[in-house]
């Protein structure tokens, strides 16, 4: 199944970071509640790894008081020989 990153901001101010973390953490979900944050290190955001099928799925497993600022990104690995085949074709 599809894996993606959610980075969600948040003010820097205390009370912010304790409404966003007190916000997902009232979800229930377990990607939700299992988000790492930040702010202990000045970086106001929250990440979570969801697996779905779509982007938007994704984006819709974010509380709708920080899903228009959450930023979404498709997740993959790669295999060496995935790799070498890649580079073989777009040698010059």
């Amino acid at each position: 199944m599809p894996r993606f990153l959610i980075e969600v901001p948040h003010e820097s101010e205390t009370i912010a970071c304790a409404r966003a973390i007190k916000v997902l953490l009232q979800t229930g979900s377990h990607y939700l509640t299992h988000a790492d944050f930040g702010c202990r290190d000045g970086d106001h955001r929250a990440w979570i790894i969801v697996e779905c099928d779509t982007k938007e799925e994704a984006r819709g497993t974010v509380p709708p008081l920080y899903r228009d600022g959450a930023r979404v990104v498709g997740l993959n690995k790669f295999s060496i020989e995935e790799i070498d085949d890649l580079l073989k074709h777009h040698d010059a």
